[in-house]
C-alpha cells in the first residue's frame, strides 16, 4: 500500500512539473518548443511527458486552456466593471506578449478557438458603443480582424516586447473608434 502512495505521489509530483515547465517554455519560446525539450526541462523521461500527453497538440491545449480561463476571468472583469476598450486592449496585447504560447494559441484555432474570448469582448464592445466611444457599425468579424491582425503580425515577426504590443493595441483602439 505505502508503494502505491508514493508512486502516485511520485506521478503527481512529475505532472506538476510538466505542466510547470510546458508553461514556462511555451510563454517564453512559444510553441515550437518539443516534447522532448519540456520533460528536459521538468527533469523526467518524455515516457512520463506522453503517459499524460499522449501528443504534443494535448499538452499544448492543456496548457492553453488554463492560459485562456484566465484570460477569460479578466475579461469578464473588464465587462463586469465596464472597463474601457482604450484600457483593455492595449493590456490584451501586452498580456499576450508575455506569452508566447498563449499569444500563438489565441491566432490558431485548431488548438483554442478564441471565440468565446471574442464573444466576451463583445461585452466591452457594446458598452463602448453605448457611450458613443467605438463605431456603432462593429461587427464580431470586424472585431476578429482588427485584434487578430495585428496580433499575428507581431508574432509572424517574431516582436514580443510587452510596450510594442501595447502601442498596437491603441491603433486598435483608435481603429474602433
Amino acid at each position: 500500500m505505502t508503494e502505491v502512495t508514493h508512486r502516485r505521489t511520485d506521478a503527481r509530483r512529475n505532472h506538476e512539473r510538466v505542466v510547470a515547465a510546458a508553461r514556462e517554455l511555451f510563454a517564453r519560446h512559444g510553441l515550437r518548443v518539443t516534447v522532448p525539450e519540456v520533460a528536459a526541462h521538468a527533469g523526467v523521461g518524455r515516457a512520463t511527458v506522453y503517459r499524460s500527453y499522449p501528443t504534443k497538440d494535448d499538452l499544448v491545449l492543456a496548457i492553453a486552456k488554463d492560459s485562456f480561463a484566465d484570460l477569460a476571468a479578466w475579461t469578464r472583469t473588464a465587462v463586469d466593471t465596464r472597463t474601457p476598450l482604450s484600457a483593455y486592449v492595449p493590456e490584451l496585447f501586452a498580456r499576450l506578449a508575455r506569452d508566447r504560447g498563449l499569444a500563438e494559441a489565441f491566432l490558431d484555432a485548431r488548438l483554442v478557438p478564441a471565440a468565446d474570448l471574442l464573444h466576451l469582448i463583445s461585452g466591452l464592445v457594446d458598452t463602448a458603443k453605448a457611450a458613443g466611444e467605438a463605431r456603432t457599425d462593429l461587427s464580431a468579424l470586424d472585431l476578429r480582424v482588427l485584434l487578430c491582425g495585428p496580433a499575428r503580425q507581431l508574432v509572424a515577426l517574431d516582436e514580443w516586447d510587452p510596450d510594442l504590443w501595447r502601442r498596437h493595441g491603441a491603433m486598435v483602439v483608435n481603429a474602433l473608434r
